[in-house]
């Protein structure tokens, strides 16, 4: 029997009802997990996402965190060894999610600890997050292997991690598969969604997939509404998939540009569909990690165009698969727009390039690899450590 990996999520557990990035991700890294015959354990649902910096919930949850970790260190010495976890791995633990069971688990069961997309702010050492900061730096500093999806993750990370602990790189990655069929059925899903939707389907379609809450999301929203602002003379037909709390205002503010139909929010198994259909997704992606809906319209063969913020570029090439502008720049962003409206010939090429992409380098088979090597080598990793 092959012992599982301990599986911990602590922004939002793969099960969470709300869809976001996060959950897809950490539903991908189980997949990438089991599709190389190891196991995955969701060791835990609890949240320890603090939105706002409130110290007295960071303590609340700390506290809680030590019973739970208390409670599963019982629970899986009280296994035969052959079916207790062969490692622990933590997805997202940053400032705002930060792990309180991980290492202690790890420790009390002698087994390696490892993290996924963990992120590190040193701005944030004092002020409100002062606390779950402290808590992730000491996450990092006791993993044995970390593996970090952007460059600009690794340069914070770096510091943190004595050999002969490791930092390994694991890009953004999907499954392409339910993006290529959809691709290939690309006509079809086109005309359905005309119909449905009353698009026209001489006039090219704008896509943007996203949730619509009071944060980040909504000022991409505002910002993708302020440069569709200056495209009034040429054609084009915006498609809004997403739904949230911030609905009311980004509506308010996309249609006054007219030409927009909003889809709300899709079961699972339909936005490949929408992204097939498309001819190009447009993000101004502020603040965004890397997003991970820009990979998925690589996937689909949907040229991008977005804003150059923090790990955007590791999943659309500038140039290449999409066009990255500077942040903050509804101009710049028109104009790119603008630019691959002319040049229908242009976006196919660039959807080309990028369907190849994802399935070359971001995908599930290239992230399985990269995951399997990383357990394999983590507990020669822990033991040199002690």
């Amino acid at each position: 029997m092959i012992r599982p990996v301990a599986f911990y999520a602590p922004i939002k557990p793969p099960g969470h009802a709300t869809p976001s990035g996060d959950r897809r991700m950490a539903r991908a890294l189980i997949a990438a997990l089991e599709a190389v015959g190891r196991p995955v354990e969701l060791a835990s649902r609890l949240r320890s996402y603090d939105r706002t910096g409130d110290p007295v919930r960071q303590r609340r949850i700390e506290a809680l965190g030590g019973r739970l970790a208390d409670h599963l260190l019982r629970r899986y010495r009280n296994r035969p060894p052959d079916r207790r976890p062969q490692a622990w791995l933590t997805y997202h633990a940053y400032h705002k999610s930060p792990d309180w069971l991980g290492p202690s688990v790890a420790d009390g069961l002698g087994i390696p600890y490892l993290l996924a997309e963990a992120s590190f702010a040193p701005k944030r050492a004092a002020g409100p997050f002062a606390r779950a900061h402290a808590a992730t730096e000491r996450a990092i500093r006791r993993a044995d292997l970390v593996l970090a999806l952007t460059a600009r993750d690794t340069e914070c990370l770096t510091a943190l991690i004595a050999p002969p602990a490791e930092l390994r790189r694991l890009p953004p990655f999907l499954d392409p598969a339910p993006f290529r069929a959809a691709r290939a059925a690309r006509a079809r899903h086109r005309a359905e969604l005309s119909a449905r939707l009353g698009l026209d389907p001489a006039a090219p379609w704008l896509l943007v997939v996203a949730m619509m809450r009071a944060d980040v999301k909504r000022d991409s929203y505002l910002q993708l509404a302020a440069a569709l602002g200056r495209l009034r003379a040429r054609t084009w037909q915006l498609l809004v998939v997403g739904d949230g709390p911030a609905r009311p205002e980004i509506e308010g503010a996309l249609s006054r540009l007219g030409r927009i139909v909003f889809a709300g929010a899709l079961p699972e198994a339909e936005p490949p569909a929408y992204y097939a259909a498309a001819d190009l997704y447009v993000w101004p992606a502020v603040r965004e990690a890397y997003g991970l809906a820009l990979l998925e319209a690589g996937a689909a063969g949907l040229p991008v165009v977005a804003g150059r913020e923090g790990g955007v570029a590791e999943v659309v090439i500038d140039g290449v698969t999409g066009l990255l502008v500077p942040a903050g720049d509804p101009a710049g962003f028109a104009a790119a727009v603008d630019h691959l409206l002319a040049e229908p010939q242009r976006r196919l090429a660039m959807g080309e390039v990028g369907a190849r992409f994802v399935a070359e380098e971001r995908s599930l088979e290239t992230a399985s690899a990269i995951l399997d090597a990383a357990l394999a080598a983590a507990p020669a990793i822990r033991a040199a450590r002690r």
